[in-house]
């Protein structure tokens, strides 16, 4: 047993290993998974300017991804909804609608010019072997974008998630050269959608945003959805919609969707409603309203991290500025050996060094000869002289050397010299260089990345306060049962879906309960309304228990727990003859049962003289006998004066049930 949990514990940290660094979690560097980076380098390995079939480059891209096709396929058409890399011909299906796109064997795509430009530098790329060994894939690409935070990728792992929400390229940018400038940046997000955005929980990428679509009304009658909110469609954003409709929260009569290349939903209203009413329930109660959290992790140095937004842009920032000094580094190394090779050939030429050859006997003797020649000039060499240097002379051809050109040779070392100076100027304000290349990219490509949501504060939505109270609520005596689905001929009450509702029964059970579709009900329902639980609620209670003797007492109910009963009356064979609203006050005449030498038949008690106790007491004895019945005489609120008719009579009221 021991020997099973050590190689289950060990495959599973393998398993899980390799799902976080190896599929689900992009890296720092390029901000891509290892799928999207696969798809990325194969695509460039095909580019010839031209379009390919998806279906060809999915099967080039197995070469290096060992998880199907499919995976593949769906990797890359969520990548190239993006909109940046990838350039897209036929269907690739639709975010604003949730279509899916044609099949693989029908589209078509390639590099757009920001990939080619910014992602790809083969001379500064490690490679390692794919899978099967058989080809070489980058271990990451060299990308000169915040591709982490533009694309707002997506991933769940093994005891770990991320969600990075995407970001506008220009903003950015701007933002990297702020942080070159030694400024303070603050990022915001901006989804593909559009949309409206309350950015004050971001936190820097550790918090939540809320995000609303772009409502308008043409007129009272009439709303138009025109940007939709982030990770909605116009599929689901209608189904919210068609199911508060359903349940009463929003009054839309009708849906029509023309939704294209933009979207666009009407929303005709019911009669009555008007849309100023109706907005804010769209956003209390459907998809018009989201809130999404931002949690970004991403891969460095093989382990995953968390991060906020302004940490990562910071290390990108750095990132590109040591990229931008490696391929300046690099262009000076190919340039100084381009004017070692043409010095060589130079010399070599000019000063005949290729007859000295003639008289050698030996490959040794030949390649001696060459070098004694060259080191005779070794003051004019770019680099010390080197074995292949001597191979690459020796290789000259007698048509190369016969047609030198002295003039051109010479144009060609100054031109050189010319772009290593530029270059050396580069290297010492790397700064200066770094931000020039943003604004270059911000030239040539800004246009096309514009903003498309707009950030504003918003107002919390009371879904109380924009509730309809059209919840109709219904009991039936016989069965017992009580609720909106309890069909009676007219409701006992109209409702809204976060009102709370007292119930009491003849039997003193009570509840306070939601609106619900059947509740079944001890005892006989005689009180019934909406309970305001700041308020609370106050009742006068007469009753009987099983032994006829009557009590009252004054309650209040505030504290309790939802759907839950309650007693008021400790007896269970007890009822409830009398319940009062607590500024209700009068006198209970009991009428005693009869009894054997009984000469007083009833009894009196003023309701006023009971005190306030706790719901479970017992409550005060309000007659001594056992009692057969109760009548409640009502006292009026003020005596009436007297007139020249007479003093007016004070009537009294005879007890009547709720139902």
């Amino acid at each position: 047993m021991p020997q099973l949990q050590d190689l289950m514990r060990r495959n599973f940290v393998d398993y899980a290993s390799y799902s976080i660094l190896d599929r689900a979690i992009p890296d720092l560097r390029d901000g891509l998974k290892p799928v999207q980076r696969r798809i990325l380098h194969t695509l460039f390995e095909m580019h010839d300017g031209r379009y390919h079939k998806v279906a060809n480059v999915v099967g080039e891209t197995m070469k290096l991804h060992p998880h199907g096709d499919a995976a593949i396929g769906d990797a890359l058409i969520v990548l190239a909804n993006k909109d940046y890399f990838i350039d897209k011909q036929g269907n690739f299906g639709s975010i604003l609608t949730g279509h899916p796109a044609a099949a693989a064997r029908y589209i078509e795509c390639r590099l757009t010019p920001l990939a080619l430009e910014t992602i790809f530098n083969e001379s500064l790329t490690e490679f390692r072997p794919s899978y099967d060994g058989r080809s070489r894939e980058p271990v990451f690409l060299p990308a000169k974008l915040p591709t982490a935070l533009m694309l707002g990728p997506e991933g769940i792992a093994v005891g770990m998630a991320t969600r990075i929400l995407p970001h506008n390229l220009v903003e950015l940018w701007e933002a990297q050269i702020d942080i070159l400038h030694g400024e303070k940046i603050e990022l915001e997000p901006d989804f593909p959608q559009g949309g409206i955005a309350d950015v004050s929980g971001y936190d820097d990428g550790r918090g939540r945003v809320e995000i609303r679509a772009r409502l308008r009304s043409p007129d009272p009658k009439r709303i138009v959805i025109s940007e939709l909110a982030y990770s909605t469609t116009t599929e689901s954003l209608i189904a919210s919609i068609e199911a508060a409709v359903q349940k009463g929260r929003v009054k839309v009569a009708t849906i029509h969707d023309y939704t294209t290349e933009k979207a666009e939903i009407e929303l005709v209203l019911s009669r009555g409603a008007a849309a100023d009413e109706v907005i804010p329930q769209l956003y209390a109660y459907t998809d018009c309203s989201v809130s999404v959290t931002s949690n970004i992790v991403l891969i460095r140095d093989r382990r995953p991290v968390q991060l906020s937004a302004t940490e990562v842009l910071h290390e990108l920032t750095e990132n590109l500025r040591e990229q931008i000094r490696a391929e300046l580094e690099w262009e000076r190394k190919q340039r100084l050996d381009r004017k070692h090779w043409l010095t060589l050939e130079a010399l070599f030429v000019e000063h005949k060094i290729y007859r000295r050859i003639e008289t050698a006997k030996t490959d040794r003797a030949v390649r001696d000869e060459v070098e004694s020649g060259m080191q005779e000039h070794a003051d004019q060499l770019v680099c010390p002289l080197v074995d292949d240097d001597i191979t690459n002379l020796l290789a000259l051809r007698i048509r190369r050397i016969s047609a030198y050109d002295k003039a051109k040779n010479r144009g060609e070392i100054e031109g050189i010299d010319a772009k290593l100076t530029a270059v050396a100027a580069k290297l010492e304000h790397l700064t200066r260089t770094v931000i020039e290349t943003i604004e270059g990219f911000i030239e040539r490509y800004g246009k096309d990345f514009p903003r498309r949501t707009t950030t504003s504060r918003f107002d919390a939505i009371d879904k109380k306060a924009v509730s309809e109270q059209a919840i109709k609520l219904g009991y039936d005596r016989k069965t017992g049962f009580f609720g909106s689905a309890v069909k009676t001929a007219k409701p006992i009450l109209t409702v809204g879906e976060y009102d709370l509702i007292l119930g009491i029964s003849n039997d003193g059970s009570y509840r306070i309960m939601t609106p619900a579709d059947k509740i079944l009900l001890t005892g006989r329902l005689i009180y019934c309304e909406i309970f305001d639980p700041d308020r609370g609620a106050e009742f006068t209670v007469v009753y009987r228990d099983r032994a006829k003797i009557v009590y009252g007492k004054r309650i209040r109910i505030e504290k309790f727990i939802r759907n839950r009963e309650y007693q008021l009356i400790k007896d269970k064979a007890g009822k409830i003859d009398l319940l009062l609203a607590s500024a209700e006050t009068g006198v209970v005449i009991c009428e005693f049962a009869p009894a054997p030498r009984q000469r007083v038949k009833t009894g009196r008690f003023d309701l006023a003289k009971l005190e306030r106790t706790g719901t479970t007491a017992r409550g005060a004895r309000l007659a001594r006998k056992p009692v057969k019945s109760v009548k409640y005489e009502r006292r009026s609120a003020a005596k009436p004066k007297p007139t020249a008719r007479g003093r007016k009579r004070i009537k009294t009221a005879r007890q009547s049930s709720l139902f």
